[in-house]
């Protein structure tokens, strides 16, 4: 299953007074990395959320953000502290006996005490709100999964034309090899009659066996073999229905290490520059998946 790592849903409601909004966005990531969102009065529902994202998501960066807009839920009441206002006022009336004052106590002045009055927030949670919020987070996450699938479709059908174009170019090189082998043993065998063509006579048998040895230093069939199996391996992992990308990555990077493998050994100038064009497709295709999941 290619599926991209990147994504984005949202959802939003009036419920009652207020505007909900629940938004989620997915990115890269090597690892499932939650970040839940939530004003606080509702902190306690963020392992739920994480659950459920966890049942549709396996690798990705995922920011999940609710949004209200109204302070509908969260109440204000003013409180008053009567008992300690009372202890005012008495002290208040002690004071003018005992000193002779003057003067009322009015209630501008009781109001500028901050210890007799404060705000205090009532918290107003419907269940209601809960359940919008967790069968919200459910659709919001197909939202997210489906754009995912369809980034995952376009970068799988890259992927595979740049697989493809690296197999093609991989059968030209099988296809030159007993040729490039034929011609690196002629010009092993001129090379050597021109330096020892005044020294010795050569044998025929045992400059050929010398010559084999020599070619078989720069041979890359098993290189070449191993290649077209990671290939074949490769097209057939991202076509699974599972998620793919670490193995996609692992077989890759094989793939890397076999050309790398080819380039140093090849004596053939055409099989170095194709083997540099294999090793260019090789790496745009590991940067794609690390997008799939």
């Amino acid at each position: 299953m290619a599926e991209s790592m990147t994504g984005y849903g949202v959802e939003a409601r009036d419920i009652e007074e207020a505007h909900i909004t629940i938004e989620m966005k997915s990115v890269n990531h090597r690892f499932l990395d939650i970040k839940v969102n939530l004003p606080h009065p509702w902190s306690f529902l963020e392992e739920k959320i994480k659950k459920i994202i966890k049942n549709y998501f396996y690798r990705g960066r995922i920011e999940v953000y609710v949004i209200i807009d109204n302070d509908y839920f969260i109440k204000k009441t003013l409180m008053t502290d009567w008992n300690l206002m009372d202890q005012y006022v008495n002290q208040y009336k002690l004071a003018k006996e005992r000193y002779g004052l003057t003067g009322d106590l009015s209630v501008s002045s009781l109001s500028s005490i901050p210890e007799l009055f404060k705000i205090q927030e009532v918290e107003n949670q419907p269940s209601e709100l809960f359940d919008y919020i967790l069968e919200t987070t459910e659709r919001v996450c197909q939202q997210v999964q489906d754009s995912r699938s369809i980034e995952g479709e376009y970068l799988k059908k890259d992927i595979k034309n740049r697989v493809n174009s690296v197999h093609n170019m991989l059968l030209l090189i099988k296809e030159s090899r007993p040729q490039v082998i034929k011609d690196y043993q002629a010009r092993i065998y001129d090379r050597i009659k021109e330096y020892t063509s005044y020294a010795i006579k050569l044998d025929d048998q045992q400059l050929h066996q010398e010559i084999s040895l020599l070619a078989e230093k720069g041979d890359i069939s098993e290189e070449l073999t191993r290649l077209e199996s990671h290939i074949s391996h490769f097209n057939e992992t991202i076509d699974s229905d599972k998620p793919v990308g670490r193995k996609l990555d692992f077989i890759i990077q094989e793939m890397h290490r076999e050309i790398n493998t080819i380039g140093s050994k090849s004596t053939d100038n055409e099989i170095s520059r194709r083997a540099i064009e294999i090793k260019s497709e090789i790496e745009k295709v590991k940067e794609q998946i690390q997008n799939i999941e």
